[in-house]
């Protein structure tokens, strides 16, 4: 494989993760109940129903507090999602510190991703989104020990 075509493979992928990162945050920042995104595995989670949970006086408040919450994280994924985006626009993964420095943190972040879904919420639609982002991270990561080898040979 030519050097050009590997390195499309290495920063392609890792800017679709960021802006996939960025889609998933803005449908958490402005989706009515962004809880109800993942309303199965949530449930089983609590092991009762939201209609149950929210219909109690006491809980009254809390779908506010939960739509606080998923708004935060959705800023959250935003911000991160156009940092991976930038960072990859701006270095295009030309250097290999700037290939292993990305490859580690989000390989770290996905490995706890990993852990946190299939021990918490092992039915949630997430887990989906979470496998197709590491298919492009693996592939991103193939194309990283490829070029690596071919810039030694050179």
């Amino acid at each position: 494989m030519n050097h050009k075509t590997l390195h499309n493979l290495v920063w392609i992928p890792m800017f679709l993760i960021g802006l996939a990162g960025a889609v998933l945050g803005f449908l958490l920042l402005f989706l009515y109940e962004p809880w109800l995104l993942d309303q199965a595995a949530n449930e089983a989670v609590i092991q009762i129903t939201f209609e149950e949970l929210l219909s109690a006086e006491i809980n009254q408040n809390i779908s506010s507090y939960l739509t606080a919450l998923y708004r935060f994280f959705g800023l959250l994924y935003i911000g991160l999602g156009m940092l991976i985006c930038l960072y990859v626009l701006v270095t295009f993964m030309g250097t290999s510190r700037a290939r292993k420095g990305l490859l580690i943190v989000l390989g770290i972040f996905f490995a706890a991703t990993f852990f946190l879904e299939y021990s918490l919420i092992p039915t949630s639609p997430l887990i989906n989104l979470t496998d197709g982002l590491v298919a492009l991270y693996l592939l991103s990561f193939w194309a990283t020990i490829r070029l690596s080898r071919e810039e030694k040979d050179l």
